[in-house]
């Protein structure tokens, strides 16, 4: 049985391939179009799932797409009946779409499939997956867990914002919903465009941000905005929002109450927008852990998968963890609406397909998330060549070495290698990697690689064997999507004169032998790295430990702020030319800045629409 899946037309299009059951393939078309969260049909991403398999179009036997749309059609007339006359504008600016393209969705993607596919009976392929499904089988039927509750978070589907669902076996059911317009996705992204930042895009800024202040504004937000039941239901009071009749997130009477309008973007941040941020994540926090006990204590369940945006919130997920309300957490590494798409795929496969699910204890399905493009060595010399690329072709143990030395001196370094990653996260295959040890690395590549703002933190890679003696945590985190804490015997106090700072400039007061991956609260955003899923990785890290003692390396995506993760050899050699990235490796393939002709230099970092 062989089902496509597709999301589109709302942000991070996506396409995944699972054949009898495997997932073959996913990718999300931002990657190949360079425009980030692109939204549009993903043609690229289809053709690229298709050609991995070997396969045409006509080949598949079914198409799942990740939602609804007449659901969500309904939503919006009643969501408009409901607050009529208040809302005609964001009504009005709504419709002509609905009725031009998404009320007939089906046409719509009988053509775009046509495009690709030629001529074709494709509507009788069609398949539609309510979107709270996508998301709960995208985390369940991956997992590690022959059985286990399901939380799904986000904005909005159709109509739920927050869902639980019980898997076992290749059986998937949801139990509970709460609905639009009470959503959590929603009153986060309200605090994200109050404090300055971008909807469905800032909202990890947000969580960045929080550490450097204090929850302030949470008990206000307790007694005003959010209703919290003792199970973890919640309602909002919708007098502080605008976003179900209008064109704005907030009101004014939610600027009233926390004293003032919102930060406009790329303005200076002063001490509310910090306190703001700890605040809303403490909220979250505090709902999300109400949900979880209710959950643990209703189902009788031990293992909880999660998925949904908000699931990408790794610091409420490590809460989670630490809780030990569950034995294990997993969390669908593309938790967003790209994860839809092979959700909608799983579906689809174990329920009209019929296809038994096979579960292999202390392991996902999901190939450590490596699901995209990848190129041969042969291919990526070829290419780097046309692009001007002064190179050095290395065996692997050379390679290695000359990576780890590079690393251990001090060097930042793109790292290009293997299967591209599915999901927003760089998981060591387009990764740029630098020493955790310094204390300006962090510093060195927000503002001279990725040109993005000072606060925002980086990410540990570790090795599995020693992420209990370097940080509070002793399990798999293999997605980077939970937070916990550097040990103490490796932090570093600070002095009363340093936690006198004010917020942002205690972001250069080193506080552990790691600073370049301990943000200013002591935690961490943890990827294990496994030989299983990345020897090559693993390697790499084993060799940088070796040398230094220290089994731990800063990864970031491979990407300056704004750009999508790079695809292709091409884009990688871009970015080594266009920021103070020192060395690049791509496959077998070395080169340093220093060797590469001065002409082909050029600085891009205004390239791409600011996130």
């Amino acid at each position: 049985m062989r089902i496509l899946g597709v999301s589109a037309f709302y942000h991070d299009s996506a396409a995944a391939l699972v054949v009898d059951g495997r997932i073959v393939a996913a990718a999300q078309e931002e990657r190949f179009t360079r425009r980030k969260h692109d939204a549009g049909f993903p043609d690229h991403a289809i053709q690229y799932c298709l050609s991995e398999a070997g396969l045409t179009l006509k080949d598949i036997d079914h198409i799942a797409f990740y939602d609804k749309p007449l659901l969500k059609f309904e939503r919006l007339l009643e969501t408009y009946l409901a607050f009529a006359p208040r809302g005609f504008a964001s009504f009005s600016k709504a419709m002509p779409i609905w009725l031009r393209e998404k009320l007939f969705l089906n046409n719509l993607l009988c053509t775009r499939l046509k495009a690709i596919g030629g001529a074709h009976d494709w509507a009788a392929k069609l398949l539609f997956t309510e979107h709270h499904m996508s998301h709960a089988a995208s985390a369940f039927f991956p997992s590690p867990f022959e059985e286990a509750a399901v939380l799904t978070m986000d904005g909005v589907g159709e109509w739920a914002t927050t869902s639980l669902a019980l898997g076992s076996g290749a059986d998937l059911r949801i139990t509970k919903e709460i609905h639009f317009p009470h959503s959590l996705g929603l009153l986060y992204s309200a605090f994200t465009a109050y404090t300055g930042f971008k909807v469905n895009s800032g909202e990890y800024k947000v969580m960045g941000l929080a550490p450097y202040g204090v929850p302030r504004f949470a008990q206000t937000i307790l007694d005003h905005v959010i209703d919290v039941k003792e199970d973890g239901s919640f309602r909002l009071n919708m007098d502080y929002f605008d976003y179900a009749s209008g064109l704005r997130m907030t009101s004014q009477r939610f600027h009233d109450l926390f004293g003032g309008p919102p930060r406009q973007p790329e303005k200076w941040m002063d001490q509310r927008e910090m306190d703001l941020a700890a605040s809303i994540q403490a909220v979250l926090q505090h709902v999300v852990l109400k949900l979880t006990r209710a959950i643990a204590a209703e189902t009788g369940a031990r293992k909880l998968c999660l998925a949904g945006g908000v699931a990408l919130n790794c610091v409420a997920n490590g809460h989670i963890l630490r809780d030990g309300r569950f034995d294990e957490i997993w969390v669908q590494p593309a938790s967003g609406d790209a994860g839809g798409a092979l959700g909608a795929a799983l579906a689809a496969s174990h329920g009209i397909g019929a296809v038994p699910r096979q579960v292999t204890p202390g392991q996902d399905a999901m190939n450590g998330a490596y699901l995209g493009p990848q190129f041969s060595d042969q291919d990526i010399a070829q290419r780097l060549t046309a692009a001007g690329a002064r190179f050095t072709r290395l065996d692997e143990a050379d390679l290695i070495a000359r990576t780890a030395d590079d690393l251990a001196e001090g060097r930042a370094i793109g790292w290009f290698q293997g299967r591209m990653e599915f999901g927003p996260r760089a998981l060591g295959a387009r990764s740029i990697l630098g020493d955790p040890r310094s204390p300006t690395m962090q510093s060195l590549l927000n503002l001279k690689v990725k040109y993005r703002e000072s606060f925002r933190p980086f990410a540990p890679s570790v090795l599995r064997e020693d992420v209990a003696d370097w940080f509070e945590l002793d399990a798999d985190s293999p997605y980077m999507l939970l937070v916990a804490d550097v040990v103490e015997r490796r932090r570093r106090p600070m002095t009363p004169e340093q936690q006198a700072l004010f917020g942002i400039e205690k972001l250069n007061v080193p506080r552990s032998d790691i600073p370049a991956v301990t943000h200013i609260d002591y935690s961490a955003r943890i990827q294990t790295v496994h030989r299983e899923t990345n020897p090559l990785y693993h390697a790499l890290i084993s060799a940088f430990r070796d040398r230094t003692g220290c089994p731990v390396v800063v990864n970031t995506s491979f990407n300056v702020r704004g750009e999508p993760l790079v695809c292709t050899p091409e884009e990688a050699f871009r970015c080594l030319m266009g920021t103070d990235i020192e060395v690049l490796v791509v496959g077998r393939q070395y080169m340093r800045k220093q060797d590469q002709d001065p002409a082909l230099m050029t600085r891009y970092e205004g390239a791409f629409e600011l996130d």
